[in-house]
């Protein structure tokens, strides 16, 4: 017979320094227990429950002889009595057998105890001394002095409510949730970075023998979603010690000095608790550069937070065995004197996945859901450049979703191109009601992306057209680049621009109208173009000089000022709009020598809403395919919808088939589920 292990509860944690935990009641558990106490005994005194009479109907009911007892209170000048067996019997079932009469002395007569007497009534008299009036008196201000007591003075010697706030609120991790760099993918070279630390946690004696000193502290920068809480979290678990986990924003409060106090508490206790590792999240929220602004001076609580942390990491001793990790995604913001030697002198980059770690991404994360064996995760990294470790993560999970609100058992690769396409530019809105002439003109302009895209050999390949509104578009053209590229060449960045403006000539020379459908476009040829000739040095006027201001100048009032004369900036404008006009031109001359290839998409487009590459190449060529409309697809339902109906109304020996027929029949639901299948898979 096996034991069964007893349940653990939370209270029964170890605290983080190891100390067994407390029970400690806060004063407001206290005061509810006093306000239920309190209530109890009110209940039980109101259960004799009193009738209230004047003290007309009081002498009435003597004069009657229906009281058996009376006690008069002087301190309340009130009268309580009971009524005798006489008096309850003249009253109605179920009344008070208590009264109670307030009085002044002038009613009390001469002889009036003698009278009450007389009537067979027993008189007793209570005076209370005038040093229980003045106790009383005194009760609510001992509530008032006791609830202070409780709520602050207590609490400020114990480090309680108030104190509270130069706390550090820092999450410590411990073992139940260890992440190791089997559950890291796509940043090798960081994890390679990052092994060293592993190792002087695990053995620090090994380093000292020698005389070497750790980095104190470790920068991850990168993209956001790239990995670089993963990876503090992986270091935290390969070395197996606590892991402090606290975000820039949460030092900072509505109290001068609060955020500094936490620091220090912060590294008090790391150092309590080493060998460890603090990581600080965001920290580009209490470490941006000081500037001699109006706004930013000696007294702003951020610059004191910032000036705590310097000081905490400049007080390491070499035995200290603290690890500082911090993570940003603006590293170019920070501080120097945090960047320096000595406090965070590594700084590691954690850039984007490439071909090889997006696989391994998604095959980590497609190890918690059920997918078919025909999945390509490889075809699938090739579709997804640019994609970060959380998009990546989103992908799988919405694959997970979307097979499961089909009714699918397993995730198939339709759904994880679906998701692909829905993570990376929206949801395909396939409900939305357009009018005919704003679709043609969307047809028109997306033919006019595709075209140009499609016969551009500088550009990446185009994957799909589409029609339908996705996301914020009214329709979308896509490309998937077949590489991942680590920098812009001048020929594609032409070929990028000229494919931004095909939608805006295809309507202006086919609809006979533009639209503000290439805003979007529009923003991004000039975004494009700027950066061709301010930072990259791709201009012919200005030259191989960058223009972007940095932020080292900073203005009386913290704006930036820009580093080069007035002269310079109109060259640039003047750089930037020959080369967007030098675009437009060469796309307007290549739709009108091709207006018959655009006719033909645009058409294509209206009649089955979404293209691929191949069927988009096999237009341009001239070629003819056969693919069912949007129409045909929704004739061929409603027939076998009807054609189920009318069986129904036949009678039973007409609607029984032999069992060739039923072959037949399924083999022609079978084609049909494989060709609306296949819609859908182009449609997504």
């Amino acid at each position: 017979m096996t034991k069964k292990t007893p349940s653990r509860k939370k209270n029964d944690l170890p605290s983080p320094g190891g100390l067994p935990p407390r029970y400690n009641r806060s004063p407001f558990t206290w005061l509810l227990i006093a306000l239920v106490i309190m209530t109890i005994f009110m209940s039980i005194s109101q259960m004799h429950s009193t009738e209230e009479l004047t003290f007309s109907e009081y002498d009435t009911y003597v004069e009657q002889g229906h009281v058996e007892k009376v006690m008069f209170k002087e301190s309340t000048r009130e009268i309580t009595g009971k009524f005798n067996e006489q008096g309850i019997a003249n009253r109605p079932d179920g009344a008070p057998t208590m009264f109670r009469v307030y009085y002044t002395p002038e009613l009390l007569r001469e002889g009036y105890f003698d009278w009450l007497r007389s009537k067979g009534v027993e008189v007793d008299i209570e005076r209370e001394g005038l040093w229980i009036q003045f106790l009383m008196s005194l009760v609510p201000f001992l509530l008032v002095i006791g609830l202070i007591y409780f709520i602050f003075l207590r609490n400020l010697k114990g480090g309680g409510m108030l104190m509270n706030f130069g706390r550090s609120r820092h999450r410590v991790r411990g073992k139940e949730k260890k992440v190791t760099f089997d559950d890291v993918a796509g940043i090798d070279e960081a994890k390679e970075e990052v092994a060293e630390i592993i190792e002087f946690l695990k053995n620090p004696k090994k380093f000292m023998k020698i005389g070497g000193r750790i980095p104190r502290g470790v920068l991850l920068s990168g993209p956001p979603g790239c990995g670089k809480t993963l990876l503090a979290k992986a270091i935290a678990g390969e070395a197996d010690v606590p892991f402090f986990s606290i975000a820039g924003s949460d030092f900072v409060e509505m109290f001068v000095g609060v955020g500094a106090s936490r620091v220090r508490d912060l590294f008090r206790q790391a150092k309590e608790n080493s060998p460890c590792i603090i990581f600080l999240d965001e920290i580009d929220a209490i470490g941006k550069r000081r500037g001699p602004g109006v706004i930013s001076g000696g007294h702003d609580e951020r610059e004191q937070t910032l000036n705590a942390i310097l000081v905490e990491m400049d007080g390491f001793e070499t035995n200290d065995q603290v690890i500082v990790i911090a993570a940003t995604n603006r590293a170019d913001i920070l501080d120097p004197a945090l960047t320096r030697p000595g406090r965070f002198d590594r700084q590691v980059v954690v850039p984007l996945p490439d071909l090889q770690g997006r696989m391994k991404i998604l095959q980590i994360h497609a190890k918690k859901i059920k997918y078919d064996p025909s999945v390509d995760f490889e075809r699938l990294a090739r579709g997804t450049p640019m994609f970060t470790g959380a998009e990546l993560e989103a992908l799988i999970n919405e694959a997970a979703i979307a097979a499961t609100m089909q009714g699918k058992d397993r995730v198939e690769m339709s759904d994880l191109e679906e998701a692909r396409d829905k993570v990376r530019w929206g949801r395909a809105k396939r409900s939305r009601v357009m009018d005919e002439s704003d679709k043609r003109l969307i047809a028109f302009h997306e033919a006019g992306h595709a075209l140009v895209q499609a016969m551009s050999k500088d550009a990446d390949p185009l994957h799909k057209v589409s029609i339908i509104p996705r996301g914020p578009m009214g329709g979308a053209t896509f490309a998937l680049p077949e590489k991942d590229r680590l920098f812009y060449s001048k020929k594609y960045c032409l070929a990028q621009l000229q494919i931004c403006f095909g939608g805006r000539v295809a309507e202006e020379l086919f609809c006979d109208d533009i639209t503000s459908g290439a805003q979007s476009d529009i923003k991004q040829a000039t975004m494009l173009a700027r950066g061709m000739i301010m930072e990259w040095g791709m201009g012919e006027e200005v030259g191989p000089i960058n223009y972007v201001t940095d932020g080292s100048r900073d203005g009386f009032f913290g704006h930036l000022v820009p580093e080069y004369s007035q002269r310079t900036a109109e060259l640039i404008d003047q750089e930037v709009k020959k080369l967007i006009d030098s675009a437009y031109v060469k796309v307007k001359d290549l739709l009108e020598a091709h207006h018959e290839k655009l006719h033909a998409l645009a058409d294509a487009l209206l009649k089955h809403e979404t293209l691929d590459a191949d069927e988009v190449k096999t237009i341009i060529e001239g070629g003819e395919f056969k693919k069912p409309t949007v129409s045909d697809l929704l004739a061929a339902e409603q027939k076998k919808t009807s054609d189920l109906l009318n069986a129904t109304d036949l009678n039973d020996d007409d609607w029984l088939l032999d069992d060739q027929e039923w072959e037949d029949a399924n083999d022609t639901d079978e084609d049909t589920k494989d060709s609306t299948d296949s819609e859908d898979t182009r449609f997504g």
